[in-house]
């Protein structure tokens, strides 16, 4: 956490979801439109995809354009080895020829993207290096994609550490931070196939994790999208780009009345992390104040 209350740079951290990452659009796109500009940026799996192209400067119109008849199918290679079933060359192949064979300091917008080393359990955060190689490594599924070998360690889906990375966007320089859950529901597709059921089982294995660590983002959108596949949401390409851009307009507007009070968070912060006595329960219903300027948003 950074001690400052007049820090007011904005980052966002944009989830995983597969399919449903199209939400993240809409999100964007909300946030453009009411004139909120993003500083830090910061995604895991589809969130690390969607993340790089806005990052490295892609308008909202070209990842309209670039999402609109993407597809499970149109992103992977099937390449059978012991670690998977896919590959992610042509993930790999489609971030290089729409953004280049670039690196992640290279972005417009400071980027951090997640991944997990499935050989020791931790969390890897990708601040430099190649790219594509890093969006490959974050949405590497276990037991579905190939994993990628980054700088000597196996990395797979930053999902099983972080699926909504807020934390790093403190260390970033974010003084204002907005987490992104496209999995933010109780309940689940009833799945058709092995992709399915393995996806429900990832699912349910980090969301009540992820409920932990978005608690501490400032502003927190959390969608219900259970009814939407994970592997192609084509013909519900609007439906989700608009649930996406309701959802994040709705809490922009808790947003500038967060802005109006944001003394009242820094103090509630500082005395967590100084004071060896209990906090009174009226400054310590985080709860409570949000559900009240939500209400004047």
């Amino acid at each position: 956490m950074k001690l400052n209350p007049f820090n007011r740079k904005v980052g966002i951290a944009l989830g995983g979801g597969a399919a449903k990452g199209i939400a993240h659009i809409g999100v964007l796109k909300a946030m453009e439109e009411k004139g909120i500009n993003i500083e830090y940026i910061s995604g895991t799996s589809i969130g690390a995809l969607v993340a790089s192209y806005y990052a490295f400067g892609k308008s909202i119109d070209a990842l309209e354009a670039i999402s609109a008849d993407m597809s499970f199918s149109s992103l992977i290679g099937f390449r059978l080895q012991k670690q998977g079933i896919f590959s992610t060359d042509s993930v790999k192949e489609m971030i290089e020829k729409d953004i280049g064979d670039v690196y992640i300091e290279q972005a417009n917008i400071p980027l951090a993207i997640c991944a997990t080393d499935i050989a020791t359990g931790e969390q890897v955060i990708l601040r430099e290096g190649k790219l594509s190689d890093a969006v490959c490594a974050s949405l590497a599924v276990p037991g579905v994609f190939i994993p990628v070998k980054i700088d000597g360690r196996t990395l797979v889906d930053g999902g099983l550490t972080e699926n909504v990375p807020v934390s790093i966007l403190d260390k970033m320089g974010a003084g204002i931070t907005i987490a992104v859950d496209l999995n933010g529901c109780p309940h689940y597709q009833e799945p058709k196939d092995l992709i399915a059921i393995m996806g429900n089982a990832i699912d349910i294995a980090i969301d009540v994790r992820t409920k932990e660590q978005i608690s501490k983002a400032d502003l927190i959108l959390s969608m219900d999208f259970a009814h939407f596949s994970r592997l192609g949401n084509e013909k519900e390409f609007q439906e989700l780009m608009t649930l996406g851009y309701e959802g994040m307009s709705q809490k922009l507007n808790q947003y500038f009345w967060y802005k109006r009070i944001r003394y009242f968070f820094y103090i509630r912060k500082v005395l967590l992390l100084i004071m060896p006595i209990k906090i009174p329960d009226v400054l310590n219903n985080t709860k409570l104040f949000r559900r009240w300027f939500s209400k004047r948003g």
